[in-house]
């Protein structure tokens, strides 16, 4: 298993980064006094806590851009494990499913984290704005994982955390609301991770094609998977695109497929209340027998007793 880690030393952080970010946190703790993910007014901004370590949880990422506040968590993508903690942000730059699990939290200092969904159509504008701004392109493999991670600087922390405390604002939000979206979405993809996140947006790159792959997986994942007629859309052959998504999400297209049925089917059966068999039929299972036994593998547990213990609040999933 590929495992990334990213640690800062409180010796070596810069005093104006630790200012910054003693700010948030207190903002942060204001706006979300309780477990879990909380919408904030801010249209694309989710504020999360928790107040003890989590469970492993399976979730979905839409793109988005995740900063740890305070203490820390772990993603697994695949085979790809990312540790990540305070003065740290994650970019998923396509729909990824995942497991995720709170490592460091307690009540005196609960886990914090903002995710700031992004607008990938936004991203591109942006892309075409920099022009011949950037121009590391070269040094970025063509394809490369949807999930990346990079220590945060002064500017996108800054940029961050006068986003949050726009919620002590309202006044101001809607002027300065998109103004400082904008400028954390370009300190991104002047950063670090810009050049990843820039070959996803290029309609010319490999990254960009598996993206739209992504995207017709997740219009269609009730119809039966046919890895050639997903491969003529975005013009690669079959090896090559089954190559490329590999890369980007760390599964086959049909394990990709397969956790967009299941995540699927859980909403339908909490929201709707649908039993497990009609939600299996209803996401495109044909056996309602291999839905359960696949159900249990991802989750941990069968389809009712899962549903039954999320609804009882015992099976609170782990903040982004």
């Amino acid at each position: 298993m590929a495992h990334h880690s990213l640690s800062l030393s409180s010796s070596g952080q810069d005093i104006e980064l630790e200012q910054l970010r003693s700010r948030l946190t207190r903002t942060v703790l204001r706006h979300a006094p309780e477990d879990g993910i909380e919408e904030s007014t801010l249209s694309g901004l989710h504020l999360g806590r928790a107040n003890t370590p989590t469970q492993c949880t399976s979730a979905i990422y839409e793109p988005c851009l995740c900063v740890i506040v305070q203490g820390s968590k772990t993603i697994w993508l695949g085979d790809r494990e990312i540790v990540y903690g305070p003065l740290s942000y994650l970019v998923s730059s396509v729909h990824l499913p995942v497991l995720g699990q709170v490592n460091v939290a307690s009540p005196g200092e609960p886990f914090l984290s903002i995710r700031l969904d992004v607008d990938s159509q936004e991203v591109a504008d942006l892309v075409f704005e920099l022009g011949e701004a950037v121009s590391d392109e070269d040094q970025c493999p063509e394809i490369n994982c949807g999930l990346c991670m990079a220590p945060i600087d002064t500017a996108m922390l800054d940029a961050t955390t006068r986003l949050v405390e726009l919620l002590d604002k309202p006044a101001d939000t809607p002027i300065m609301a998109p103004l400082i979206r904008r400028e954390i979405l370009y300190r991104a993809l002047i950063g670090e991770m810009g050049a990843r996140m820039r070959k996803f947006a290029a309609a010319d790159s490999q990254s960009h094609r598996v993206s739209k792959v992504i995207a017709l997986l997740k219009d269609r994942y009730t119809q039966p998977l046919r890895v050639r007629d997903l491969a003529d859309q975005v013009n690669m052959s079959e090896s090559s695109l089954f190559h490329s998504f590999k890369q980007v999400t760390r599964m086959s297209p049909l394990q990709f497929q397969k956790k967009l049925r299941l995540h699927e089917a859980r909403r339908l059966m909490l929201s709707e209340g649908l039993e497990a068999a009609t939600a299996s039929y209803r996401v495109g299972y044909e056996s309602p027998s291999q839905f359960s036994r696949e159900y249990s593998r991802m989750f941990g547990a069968p389809p009712r007793a899962h549903v039954q213990s999320l609804l009882s609040g015992e099976g609170v999933g782990a903040p982004a």
